[in-house]
């Protein structure tokens, strides 16, 4: 496999968005071209690019890219805004790239989301114990961030620490982005894991088999409450019932002060097809959980604990 550096996974070239297309990985390692802006909204909408801060990435070098073929920008921005409406990193990337619609621009975002995984990843480790058994849920390595990973990437820097001794990853049905993405990307830096079934994770607790459970995030509301991918909302009422502390790990283009609560944020609802083919079926893609399940949010700024509203980084940061 080739190294996963953050221009593997999505780059701008003269004349296309070239991504890693998430959707066929583990099986294939295939590169999808974007021509234009609505290509890359596409992809986003469509999962061949995921997490949080890899779709912001994505949305600025489509931007850059519609910019470079003198497309219409206003088009461009919300044909790209519109493709997912969970995560508030593709927004904030996006408003990034309004005054300087550039590659280098987009490629300065890009940058500066692998440094913000980089030195939150650093502060997450210090938050894990020697001999640790750590749980998580979805991908939030490489292939979600474009760069290094937030709550994967935590538990990689850990891992070289000598401090993990095993991580259990959930399948994160319905698209199985823990059993696929989080488990390559295990696999390629030789940590030890094993995938379970989401709905044993809780039975894993009472074993006394997990020691804490490190997730990311796509978008964080001024009190705390966290949007993640379905089933971190269960992950955390189980984990708060056996003692167990959950860390959330995002950057700081990931927080919304906009937004009081969590009841503020807008949660995606997929193709139902996508949980059963046969039968009627709901299939919101993020849950929210509550801030007062959280032990800690990490930033790259630090360690962040309750009360949130006063201990989260306000503003939101900005690149410039």
């Amino acid at each position: 496999m080739e190294d996963l550096t953050p221009f593997r996974i999505v780059r701008l070239e003269r004349d296309a968005v070239v991504l890693l297309d998430q959707r066929r990985l583990p099986a294939e390692e295939a590169e999808l071209r974007c021509s234009t802006a609505a290509e890359v909204a596409g992809a986003i909408r469509d999962m061949a690019i995921r997490g949080a801060p890899a779709i912001g990435i994505a949305a600025a070098y489509g931007y850059a890219l519609a910019a470079l073929r003198g497309d219409d920008l206003d088009e461009a921005y919300r044909e790209l805004a519109s493709a997912r409406p969970t995560a508030v990193n593709l927004r904030w990337a996006l408003e990034e790239m309004r005054d300087d619609p550039t590659p280098e621009r987009a490629r300065a975002i890009h940058a500066l989301e692998v440094g913000r995984c980089e030195r939150m990843a650093a502060h997450a480790a210090e938050l894990v114990s020697p001999g640790s058994r750590v749980l998580t849920h979805c991908n939030t390595g490489a292939l979600a961030t474009a760069g290094y990973g937030s709550a994967l990437g935590g538990i990689r820097v850990a891992w070289e620490r000598g401090l993990v001794e095993h991580v259990w990853v959930d399948e994160t049905r319905p698209l199985l982005q823990g059993a696929r993405l989080t488990a390559w990307e295990l696999e390629t830096l030789g940590i030890p894991f094993s995938v379970i079934a989401d709905g044993a994770a809780a039975s894993q607790m009472a074993a006394g088999e997990v020691d804490c459970v490190i997730t990311g995030a796509d978008r964080i509301a001024a009190n705390g409450d966290t949007a993640n991918k379905v089933g971190t909302y269960s992950l955390a009422v189980a984990a708060a019932h056996h003692g167990i502390p959950l860390y959330v790990v995002a950057p700081t283009s990931t927080l919304d002060p906009s937004v009081a609560s969590g009841a503020g944020i807008p949660i995606e609802e997929r193709d139902p097809a996508e949980v059963s083919s046969r039968f009627p079926a709901r299939n919101p893609a993020f849950d929210v959980t509550p801030a007062e399940l959280i032990a800690a949010i990490v930033t790259e700024e630090g360690v962040h604990r309750p009360p949130y509203v006063e201990s989260l980084p306000r503003p939101l940061a900005r690149s410039r």
